[in-house]
C-alpha cells in the first residue's frame, strides 16, 4: 500500500501541476524577471508551463530516487533496523526525499512566492529527519516523541517562513543550521563519551568552514552567527551512548555528492563563468541530480545500522 500511495501522489502532483499551469492558474514571474532573460538561477525564463524548464524537470530525480527507496523497503523481508521494511520513520524519510522534488519543482516552475515557500519547506522537512533520528537513539526518545518533535519543527518553520520570509526574520536558516546539527550528532553517534558531548559542538565550526563561513568570521560577528549555539544541542540532549554501529562508506559518498553539488550550485548564477542561459545543461539542474543521489546514499547508510556486538 505504501508503495502504491507513493506512486499515486507523485503522479497526482505532476497531473495537477500540468493542469493548473496549462490553465494559467499557477504560473507567475518573480519580481524583476523577464521572459527570455536569465533567471536568478541562470536559465533563460520561458513562457511555457515551466518558467525554468531544465531547473524544473531535473527535480524529477528526487521523485525517482525517493520511489527507489520505497521499492527497496517493499522488497525487505526482515525488519533488521528502522530503515528496513515500511517502518514509520523509513516511510517518512522516503516521503520527504520524494517531496524535495515537488517543492523545488514549484519554485523553478511557477516563479511564485508560494513556490519558493514550498521549496524551502521541503528542504527542512528532509534535513531535520537524520539529526532527529540520531537524537531519538541517543536521547532515548519514543517514536511518538520523534514524530511530535518533527511535526512541531515543520509546522513552526512553515508558519515562520510564510509570514516572516527567508531567515525567519532573525537571520536564521533552519536548513543550514540543521546540516551542522546533523554532522555534529553523527560525530557524537560515532565517538560518544561524556567529554565528547561538549567537544562535539566544535565540529560545527568545521561544517561552517566547508560552506565558506570561517571561525574567525564567526567569532568577530557573534551577533550575526548567534545560531552556532545550536551546535551544542546534540551534546546537551544526547545523554546516552548509542547501542548501534553504522558503516560510514555510504555516508561519505553522500557527503561527497552533496559537497560537489554545492560547489556546482555556486556556478548557477548569472555572471558566473559556467552560466549559459540557453544551455540544456544547467549547473542548478546538476545540483538537483547530485542532491537526489546524496539522499539515496544517506538512506543506504542508515540501513547499515546494527546492534553493537557487545550489546547484542
Amino acid at each position: 500500500m505504501a508503495l502504491r500511495l507513493a506512486y499515486f501522489f507523485s503522479f497526482l502532483f505532476l497531473f495537477l501541476y500540468g493542469l493548473f499551469a496549462y490553465l494559467g492558474i499557477s504560473i507567475s514571474l518573480e519580481p524583476g524577471m523577464v521572459i527570455g532573460e536569465a533567471s536568478r538561477w541562470c536559465e533563460k525564463v520561458s513562457d511555457s508551463i515551466f518558467r525554468e524548464p531544465v531547473n524544473t524537470l531535473t527535480n524529477l530525480a528526487f521523485m525517482v530516487t525517493g520511489l527507489m527507496m520505497f521499492h527497496i523497503l517493499h522488497k525487505d523481508k526482515n525488519n533488521i533496523n528502522t530503515f528496513h521494511t515500511f517502518t514509520p520513520i523509513a516511510i517518512l524519510y522516503a516521503s520527504a526525499a520524494i517531496f524535495l522534488g515537488p517543492g523545488s519543482f514549484l519554485m523553478h516552475g511557477t516563479h511564485t512566492e508560494w513556490g519558493g515557500w514550498a521549496d524551502n519547506l521541503s528542504m527542512v522537512m528532509y534535513i531535520v529527519i537524520p539529526w532527529l533520528y540520531n537524537f531519538k537513539l541517543m536521547a532515548k526518545w519514543s517514536t511518538s516523541t520523534f514524530f511530535k518533535t518533527y511535526a512541531g519543527i515543520v509546522f513552526a518553520y512553515g508558519l515562520g517562513r510564510w509570514f516572516l520570509g527567508d531567515g525567519m526574520g532573525i537571520g536564521f536558516s533552519v536548513y543550514g543550521v540543521s546540516i551542522g546539527i546533523w554532522i555534529v550528532s553523527e560525530f557524537l553517534f560515532r565517538f560518544w563519551s561524556q567529554r565528547m558531548r561538549f567537544f562535539s559542538g566544535f565540529v560545527g565550526f568545521l561544517v561552517a568552514a566547508i560552506f565558506g563561513i570561517f571561525p574567525l568570521e564567526i567569532i568577530n560577528n557573534l551577533d550575526q552567527y548567534w545560531w552556532i549555539a545550536f551546535f551544542w544541542l546534540p551534546g546537551l540532549l544526547c545523554k546516552s551512548k548509542p547501542i548501534y554501529d553504522r558503516k560510514y562508506s555510504w555516508f561519505f559518498i553522500g557527503m561527497f555528492l552533496y559537497i560537489s553539488a554545492f560547489i556546482i550550485w555556486l556556478q548557477g548564477y548569472p555572471g558566473q563563468p559556467l552560466c549559459n542561459p540557453d544551455s540544456y545543461i544547467q549547473a542548478h539542474g546538476i545540483w538537483h541530480i547530485l542532491c537526489s543521489l546524496a539522499t539515496l546514499s544517506f538512506f543506504i547508510f542508515l540501513r547499515t545500522e546494527k546492534l553493537k556486538k557487545r550489546e547484542a
